[in-house]
């Protein structure tokens, strides 16, 4: 099981500058992506392959100058959102589904997109986590890599991804962590009744012979 956990970036005005640069790459890269999609379709009707934008794009500007784990990731999310339209399409076709879906359209010009980082691509320092840029961006501002805060709650043995997301004029990382699955013991023979009121808000009595009341006079 996996579980998300969202940290609002601080104002930091060394940092900032960095995460605007990439999610500013990470947007015209997806509509590049979106455009061979779309042209691929129109033209030929044929399907996108997982890797094939990867194997297009893999020499562009935008594509290099992100970190290669997160600029494939990009580009295979917008090729996952075209083969979700094929199934879709397809579907229409044969009657399964009565509206007629729409083919991924380009985002709009002059905005910021999600970067995501596979787990492997990440290393721990200290109470860190190193997140690479690449060589391109260490041979233009002399950066290889930035340090963000790991939250005190999370393993980083289970961190399976990092994204970085734009929202609201401002950026959150998602850490994506696996999240063990505790099953619990029931006793199905165990029955709890429960009579919710307003000043009794909630009467409870089982059938072992146990009851409460909790009180809901100060929530009213």
């Amino acid at each position: 099981m996996y579980s998300c956990q969202q940290v609002l970036v601080g104002k930091n005005p060394e940092l900032i500058p960095i995460l605007t640069f990439l999610c500013e790459q990470s947007h015209k890269l997806t509509n590049m992506g979106i455009y061979y999609g779309r042209q691929l379709f129109f033209k030929s009707h044929k399907t996108l392959g997982k890797f094939d934008l990867e194997k297009v794009y893999k020499h562009n500007y935008h594509y290099k100058v992100l970190y290669s784990q997160a600029a494939q990731q990009i580009l295979r999310t917008v090729a996952e959102s075209f083969r979700s339209y094929y199934s879709l399409i397809q579907a229409y076709r044969e009657g399964k589904i009565s509206d007629r879906p729409r083919i991924p359209n380009y985002r709009k010009k002059g905005g910021m997109a999600a970067v995501s980082y596979p787990a492997q691509a990440l290393k721990l320092k200290g109470n860190q986590i190193r997140v690479p840029l690449g060589n391109t961006c260490k041979r233009w501002f002399g950066l290889d890599c930035f340090l963000i805060h790991k939250p005190s709650n999370l393993a980083f043995s289970t961190l399976k991804e990092l994204r970085l997301l734009p929202r609201n004029k401002c950026f959150y990382w998602e850490f994506i962590y696996e999240k063990e699955v505790v099953k619990p013991q029931l006793d199905r023979d165990n029955v709890l009744g429960i009579d919710h009121g307003l000043n009794n808000w909630l009467t409870c009595i089982s059938n072992v012979g146990t009851s409460l009341i909790v009180d809901g006079k100060q929530i009213k």
